[in-house]
């Protein structure tokens, strides 16, 4: 066997590959995209073709060279390519201070506007907004003089300026007095708080429960109010992101803590009533700062005390 093996190697050929043109690769194979597939080698060829072949004279048969003067490119200039980050706005909500001069906090376009207009202001305002329900029902084939349309543009009014009051909130009025002294150092934790927003993409709701934690550094809030603090950012055209992320770094400035961390668990009815539809699914988002974020004992901790029911 080993005398059968011994010359099936002595058989092989080991001998480097051949130079001449027959077996080694043309060229200018970088450019005509050998090594590529079928798929690619077409089409960098044809992308090769077009841009180096100039159309021949229907008069020139002679085999000498011809001089092509290319002409200036007639194309647009290539477009941009849409895409979220493209897209984004420049200055998202969270990158600005959590609370303004004046006491609000991430404050609307409109939302001091909304806070100083006078009753008249208010009353058109809520008929502008009925007004545009109206159109909407209409456009969708409804009649809106029958019974059960007949008040609904001026419900739907009351109702998005009741889902949007968030952000007339002023966070002193919220907090008032509520921050004492104490000598406390260890997790505070309030969970379950009921939340109800709407989701800014579809303008329908999202609905679940926040965990609020935090380890005092002198002071500490009012149980109540971190259930107000959650509802002050919850009444406004949200996403679950930027919402857990809001009412993380806004305790984080009323207290000064040694850290925060804040935990929701929503369901979208955007996701659940429309779209993919799947009813079982939920949202659970997080934002640990301090602490909670450098010391993964203390991230442990916290979110094994959300697990203990």
């Amino acid at each position: 066997m080993s005398d059968k093996l011994a010359r099936d190697i002595s058989e092989l050929n080991l001998s480097p590959p051949s130079t001449s043109s027959s077996s080694s690769l043309p060229p200018n194979a970088h450019v005509n995209g050998a090594g590529y597939s079928t798929t690619a080698h077409t089409s960098i060829s044809d992308h090769h073709h077009h841009h180096n072949t100039q159309p021949s004279s229907s008069s020139s048969s002679s085999s000498s060279p011809t001089t092509h003067h290319p002409k200036p490119s007639t194309r647009p200039a290539p477009r941009a390519i849409d895409s979220p980050l493209a897209i984004r706005p420049a200055s998202p909500y969270t990158l600005n201070p959590p609370i303004d001069s004046d006491g609000l906090s991430w404050p609307s376009v409109g939302a001091r506007k909304r806070i100083d207009s006078t009753p008249e202001e208010a009353e058109l305002r809520e008929k502008r907004i009925s007004d545009a329900v109206k159109v909407i029902l209409e456009e969708l084939g409804e009649d809106t003089n029958r019974e059960g349309l007949l008040e609904t543009p001026e419900r739907y009014a009351r109702a998005m300026l009741y889902f949007t009051k968030g952000y007339e909130d002023n966070i002193r009025d919220v907090i008032k007095r509520a921050v004492f002294e104490e000598d406390h150092d260890e997790m505070v934790i309030v969970r379950d708080i009921e939340i109800y927003s709407l989701c800014e993409h579809h303008l329908v709701p999202f609905f679940g429960k926040v965990h609020i934690g935090y380890i005092p550094n002198k002071k500490v809030l009012g149980l109540s109010k971190l259930a107000r603090l959650a509802e002050m950012y919850a009444r406004r055209f949200q996403v679950q992101e930027r919402l857990t992320k809001q009412i993380a770094m806004a305790l984080k400035e009323i207290l000064k803590p040694q850290g925060v961390a804040v935990v929701i668990e929503a369901t979208h009815m955007c996701m659940v009533s429309r779209g993919i539809q799947k009813t079982g699914s939920s949202t659970v988002t997080s934002c640990m700062l301090g602490c909670f974020r450098e010391a993964q004992k203390t991230r442990e901790e916290f979110l094994g005390l959300l697990g203990k029911r």
